[in-house]
């Protein structure tokens, strides 16, 4: 699984947003981008991603415009963005999203410390 592939990114976020609220960490924009982002070199990439994960109720806080060529952009801080009640039952409960953790649990990053901390895995 590529590190930039659509549900490694999707884990990542949902983990570090879920370790945000149950108050393991406080959301750092540093701690956000070397643990979530560091893999995904095209902002527009990211905003869709992140778009996807509005529109699907996993996560809410965060407001988007389309640009120039119907480029998608995050217009809000992704310090706004929280999880939701759905996301935690997608991250804990989704077969794909168990198999990301798998893959990733091997990994030592904060992700995994994270995911661990969690008891996702």
């Amino acid at each position: 699984m590529a590190k930039d592939d659509f549900d490694v990114i999707v884990y990542r976020v949902l983990v570090y947003l879920y370790a945000c609220l149950k108050r393991e960490i406080m959301f750092e924009n540093v701690t956000f981008n070397e643990s979530v982002r560091k893999n995904v070199s095209s902002d527009t990439y990211f905003a869709d991603i992140l778009r996807m994960m509005q529109g699907e109720g996993l996560i809410e806080g965060l407001e988007f415009a389309n640009a120039w060529g119907g480029d998608c952009i995050l217009v809000s801080s992704v310090s706004d963005a929280r999880i939701t009640a759905a996301g935690i039952r997608y991250l804990k409960e989704n077969g794909t999203m168990k198999r990301v953790g798998d893959a990733l649990k091997e990994t030592v990053d904060i992700i995994s410390k994270l995911a661990s901390i969690l008891q996702l895995f």
